[in-house]
């Protein structure tokens, strides 16, 4: 009995460890979003022995307009009101 209490510690164990991994992923899907999925599909398409340079050109165009999203965050152009005079 006692094995069998110690593989079920293991199992679940490893179960916990493949959630985390799991939510971790999807985690970084969604904050790195359109970047990731597009590069993910280039490598699918190379490693299919396909072209994949239109994926990652729609990658490279995705991190731009991350890039640019990101640095026009601020409180003055919260609103959109970026010309406006204080």
């Amino acid at each position: 009995m006692n094995v069998l209490d110690s593989l079920n510690n293991v199992l679940v164990e490893y179960i916990i460890i493949v959630a985390l991994v799991a939510i971790a992923a999807i985690a970084v899907f969604q904050l790195f979003g359109q970047v990731v999925r597009s590069q993910t599909a280039a490598i699918a398409h190379e490693l299919a022995g396909e072209d994949g340079s239109e994926m990652t050109q729609a990658a490279g165009d995705a991190a731009q307009a991350t890039a640019a999203q990101t640095s026009a965050k601020g409180l003055k152009s919260f609103t959109g009101n970026t010309s406006v005079p204080q």
